[in-house]
């Protein structure tokens, strides 16, 4: 598949829970405030603001695949680009980085990988010893009744965009990758929307920007309303895939 442009101001002007998954992710990092840390994915910088907010002396490589991403984050940390090395990549592919990173942090973007074997290699490959890979993305059973909703309309639940990862197989693949101390767990985490533009913008934005890319414009808004007009309730039912890892 092509990968994936986003409207990223539209993306930030959401009401997104991506904000309360990214701060979780770096309360668990265990920095004294001067390291370097990986943001794989990092969209349009909110997790590296917060990470140079709470580690004044540190650095950030920022890593994304979307042009558009990237240019709001550029505009976002106008003011603090020289503590933050922005790298254009397709993460899907193997990544090296000039220089090692004492962490690496991933924020709601493991699920829209297809291999995470190729991810978890990178990863280790990025980090020093001793340095901690700490992770959230969507999970085996995220957005079901969403999936079940675009399966109604379109035909398809969208099996051929995301990559939703059980907790046996992604320690699997962490051992695989030479991580150790690691730990994996799925967690239920719904978001709850307002019925009307607010949740037929995030469905258009976050969920099915993958769909409506191969649309022609007529078609766009129709599936929106359509998948929003299925859902039960205004709620996307997210299952969150948490993990934290160590290269020895």
């Amino acid at each position: 598949m092509e990968l994936l442009e986003w409207d990223a101001r539209s993306y930030d002007s959401l009401p997104l829970p991506h904000r309360r998954w990214g701060a979780g992710v770096l309360e668990r990092l265990a920095l004294s405030g001067d390291e370097s840390v990986l943001d794989l994915g990092c969209g349009t910088g909110r997790d590296a603001e917060l990470l140079l907010d709470a580690f004044p002396q540190g650095r950030v490589v920022a890593v994304d695949g979307s042009a558009q991403m990237l240019a709001q984050l550029r505009s976002r940390l106008a003011d603090r680009l020289d503590r933050v090395t922005v790298l254009e990549a397709d993460i899907r592919e193997p990544l090296t980085l000039d220089d090692s990173v004492d962490a690496a942090i991933s924020v709601a973007t493991l699920h829209w990988l297809p291999d995470h074997d190729v991810v978890f290699r990178s990863v280790a490959a990025a980090l020093r010893p001793g340095g901690r890979f700490i992770a959230e993305a969507g999970g085996a059973g995220n957005v079901a009744a969403f999936r079940a909703a675009l399966r109604d309309v379109s035909g398809s639940d969208g099996a051929e965009v995301w990559n939703f990862a059980g907790v046996d197989e992604t320690r699997q693949r962490l051992e695989d990758a030479g991580f150790v101390d690691i730990e994996v767990g799925l967690v239920p985490d719904p978001a709850h929307l307002e019925r009307g533009e607010q949740l037929e913008a995030f469905l258009a934005t976050v969920l099915l920007g993958a769909q409506l890319r191969e649309l022609p414009p007529e078609r766009r808004r129709p599936l929106v309303e359509a998948v929003a007009e299925r859902l039960a309730e205004p709620v996307i039912d997210y299952v969150r895939l948490r993990l934290s890892a160590t290269r020895p």
